[in-house]
């Protein structure tokens, strides 16, 4: 639960603030024009703001981070063949 409260009250950003802007606006929209679809994706957004989603899930678009906590940048270099 605490891991729960955390996320919700911390780290809000300007993507965080657009979705539940974005998700809010839908979800009036949604009732006052009766739409079911405005519904499902103004849930869609809401979703994503309270648990801080995005892309695929949380910092689905970052780095990889390994057990230690540290950023995975030991990648080997692709070699490459020329072909006459």
């Amino acid at each position: 639960m605490n891991t729960m409260k955390q996320r919700l009250f911390t780290n809000w950003h300007l993507m965080r603030i657009l979705r539940l802007g974005i998700g809010i606006w839908l979800l009036i929209a949604g009732i006052i024009m009766k739409d079911w679809a405005a519904g499902f994706f103004s849930v869609f957004f809401l979703y994503q703001a309270v648990t801080d989603t995005g892309c695929c899930s949380a910092s689905g678009c970052s780095p990889m981070v390994n057990k230690t906590g540290k950023k995975v940048t030991d990648v080997p270099e692709t070699e490459y063949e020329e072909i006459k």
